[in-house]
């Protein structure tokens, strides 16, 4: 069978809250960070006057920034190591916020892009340390039970964020819609930038959390993990490898989350625009996002229960890709209500694939781990791609036909699930 052993570390246990609550709290801030976009894009499209073009360069942005800072962020971790550089990246998120202010007081859409690539690019940071460090905090074989309980913070943020921004940013929004098509000039300015103005005291708040939390990570009792240094296993396994692409399962694991990451945003962004094509009312419509990431984290505990005890996290993921083909060729042959259950659904497949992903992409790389994570952080810009392919297929075909990119992106997951992951690596007695 082939070896499962990756970087060790000596762990000291010190007082105060455990690391993974520690870590709990920090996937929670990305979901709370990542998930305000949605509510971006509508306000933004109005208080800098835009078009729709134009406003979706939000999550481009914000997601860009993980292909473009993922290398960079591994090198800030063979500074700082995973750790501080958590708090680096904390801080780093700090800046993109405070960006905000000045771009609220000026109303220049350019700063807001820069505050959201910079957040992107702390985001860029903190990913690539917390995903390996949650990874190698304990046994490998049940990494995908620990990733699920910080996707349950993350998916418990994304439901919050939205909701918080959306009651100051888009309060009276449509009342004020109408009153700028009878304004003149002058009076529109003043609309406008009164609207802006409403992000300063959030993010304002958001700046002096990060910076608060960054400084909590400082002095933190939460353990380095020293990956430089190997087993003897994994010392003879990488006795010849001198280079991240000496890995075959770490290179498929990066397509393989490139493929996932599109997919997941694909399922929660598109799925109120769909349920509007199958000629269901918006004021039903924008529930079904709430919908898909409630089945993701219907997963995420089933995750939680079921690794490694009744499942291993290969395993998991071969059924995750199995029931998103299922549920991707239902969606396509049915229509209303439940064609679009099916994508909302598509959480449920969606939810184990990023915890069994990862560590399955990580075994063995030993002192290539953080640049192995940052190849794999680099791979969550499948959310800026993969959705914008999926709008130039409804273009030409329809919402619901478009979704067949589901089917190629489930198998390629099934064919790294089943057989994949094991590329590359020594064969031991």
């Amino acid at each position: 069978m082939e070896s499962t052993a990756g970087p060790t570390s000596s762990v000291k246990k010190s007082p105060g809250l455990s690391p993974i609550a520690i870590i709990g709290v920090l996937f929670f801030i990305f979901g709370f960070v990542t998930w305000m976009n949605g509510v971006l894009i509508p306000y933004l499209k109005i208080a800098c006057q835009l078009n729709n073009f134009e406003a979706y360069f939000v999550t481009f942005a914000f997601y860009i920034a993980y292909l473009v800072m993922a290398v960079p962020a591994s090198w800030v971790l063979k500074i700082f190591g995973f750790k501080n550089g958590m708090g680096v990246g904390l801080l780093i998120m700090a800046v993109g916020a405070l960006i905000f202010i000045p771009a609220a007081l000026t109303r220049t859409y350019i700063f807001f892009l820069a505050g959201l690539f910079i957040q992107g690019t702390g985001l860029a940071v903190l990913q690539t340390a917390s995903n390996p460090y949650i990874t190698i905090l304990g046994p490998a074989e049940s990494a995908a039970k620990r990733i699920s309980i910080m996707g349950i913070c993350n998916k418990v943020a994304g439901a919050i964020a939205p909701i918080v921004l959306a009651s100051v940013a888009l309060k009276g929004i449509d009342q004020i819609s109408t009153k700028l098509k009878t304004m003149n000039a002058v009076q529109k300015a003043v609309e406008l930038d009164s609207l802006a103005s409403r992000v300063i005291l959030p993010y304002v708040v958001m700046v002096v959390v990060l910076v608060l939390l960054s400084i909590f990570i400082f002095v933190s009792g939460l353990p380095e993990i020293n990956t430089e240094h190997e087993d003897e296993t994994v010392t003879a396994a990488n006795t010849n490898k001198t280079s991240i692409f000496h890995f075959p399962h770490l290179m498929l694991g990066v397509i393989a989350l490139f493929l996932y990451v599109g997919a997941e945003v694909l399922a929660g962004d598109s799925i109120i625009s769909y349920g509007a094509s199958q000629h269901i009312p918006l004021s039903t419509a924008k529930f079904f996002t709430t919908c898909t990431l409630i089945s993701m984290m219907v997963g995420y505990v089933i995750g939680i229960l079921c690794i490694p005890k009744y499942i291993t996290q290969h395993k998991a993921l071969v059924i995750s890709a199995i029931l998103g083909v299922v549920l991707t060729i239902a969606a396509l042959l049915t229509s209303g209500y439940v064609s679009v259950m099916c994508i909302a659904l598509l959480g449920l497949a969606n939810s184990l694939m990023w915890p069994a992903i990862w560590p399955l992409a990580l075994s063995n790389l030993g002192r290539f781990t953080k640049i192995g994570s940052s190849l794999l952080v680099m791979g969550i810009a499948g959310g800026a791609l993969i959705p914008l392919l999926y709008g130039r297929l409804v273009d030409v075909f329809s919402a619901r036909e478009a979704y067949i990119i589901l089917l190629p992106i489930y198998l390629f997951i099934a064919y790294f699930a089943s057989m994949g992951y094991k590329k590359g690596h020594r064969k031991t007695a």
